[in-house]
């Protein structure tokens, strides 16, 4: 098992938390997802997976939820 960490920007709050962590555990061979909140600043997104995660795939839910993926 391994964990990425990327940076997200638009969250504000720990409902905005819950809704990337929502979309982030859909993305295929997401296992865990946790996130450091930086409240208008740049969150800090965990992925854990046990193989490498498709970025893209990711980078789409996470804009599909509204927020912003900062690889």
């Amino acid at each position: 098992m391994s964990t990425t960490d990327f940076g997200v920007t638009g969250l504000t709050c720990n409902h905005c938390v819950m809704t990337v962590s929502r979309a982030a555990a859909l993305v295929p061979g997401v296992t865990g997802v946790s996130i450091d909140l930086v409240a208008n600043g740049q969150s800090t997104l965990h992925v854990e997976s046990e193989a490498n995660v498709d970025v893209a795939a990711l980078e789409k839910a996470i804009d599909g939820a509204g927020y912003e993926l900062v690889r």
